[in-house]
């Protein structure tokens, strides 16, 4: 298959590009940059120059390929209304571009707000697209899937970690390094689940040589790694003290992210694995932490 992806150069997409062609498919990915397409070249993909905004580019990759893999997202949470309305944009594009047609598209979404509290499985409808929470991302994929696209979901969890990592657990780190303590909330029982980036490329890969419609993939290896324990491991590698917080002092700790480090999101993949024939390989999120790609010097 050709499969055009989505932010290709980023965490996850490249790694979904890296994966694809290891088991015969060929790449058309968007890069942003002359930099980026060079990158993806030297990969061994094609690389179609353009943004998330390009429409015109977007329909012109999706309609040259057997099959969609979006995982562009612009992650800056200072901008986060704007960024998931560009998103749904985006999705609303590509699924113009494939319908009419049984070529499949993958769309990205995440696990943490789903089902707070209590294990989140595939059956779960997604969050419902609030001022709060704008993004709506899978409601855009369902829409498509109703009317008669092969459009389905990956959900990622909370932390997508490995090499090259800077999402959340980076994110503790720097807040951590700037704090001098290393802090959860309570006695940091809330669970965050995880997946190696290496281990979610295969779901990517299984889920669209699948094709199916309307359907909902968890890429979970771990199904709830305890806050304290991320806190403990950070506070182990940086020399500094763990901590409990109060809730009410724990946004003056974490500020825009309190959210997040308070969540328990635990995840169960038992469908997606059965479906798939997937088994994560990966180092666990606890191992990765306790490395030095977290700390650089």
């Amino acid at each position: 298959m050709r499969i055009f992806v989505t932010g290709a150069t980023g965490f996850v997409g490249s790694a979904v590009v890296e994966d694809l062609m290891r088991n015969g498919h060929e790449v058309l990915g968007l890069a942003r940059s002359e930099e980026g397409a060079a990158r993806l070249e030297r990969m061994g993909a094609q690389a179609l120059r353009g943004t998330l905004e390009d429409v015109d580019g977007l329909r012109q990759g999706a309609r040259s390929s057997d099959g969609v893999i979006h995982t562009g997202f612009n992650h800056d949470f200072s901008r986060f209304a704007e960024s998931c309305a560009l998103d749904r944009r985006a999705i609303e594009a590509l699924g113009a571009a494939l319908d009419g047609t049984a070529k499949p598209l993958l769309v990205t979404s995440g696990i943490a707000l789903i089902a707070p509290g209590r294990l989140a499985t595939e059956q779960d409808a997604p969050h419902p697209v609030i001022d709060a929470f704008p993004r709506a991302s899978e409601h855009a994929a369902e829409a498509l899937a109703a009317r008669g696209v092969h459009a389905s979901i990956v959900r990622l969890p909370p932390s997508v970690h490995g090499e090259g990592d800077h999402g959340f657990v980076p994110i503790l780190v720097g807040i951590a390094r700037e704090k001098g303590v290393a802090a959860y909330v309570g006695d940091g029982g809330n669970r965050w689940p995880a997946v190696h980036r290496l281990d979610a490329a295969r779901v990517y890969r299984l889920a669209i040589e699948r094709a199916a419609r309307g359907a909902r993939y968890h890429a979970v290896a771990e199904e709830g790694v305890p806050f304290r324990a991320i806190a403990e491991a950070i506070a182990r590698r940086l020399d500094v003290p763990s901590a409990s917080l109060r809730a009410e002092d724990a946004e003056q700790h974490f500020g825009w992210f309190t959210r997040f480090a308070g969540i328990d999101a635990p995840a169960s993949s038992g469908w997606t694995r059965e479906v798939l024939g997937w088994t994560p390989e990966g180092a666990t999120l606890l191992e990765d932490v306790d490395s030095e790609r977290y700390f650089p010097r």
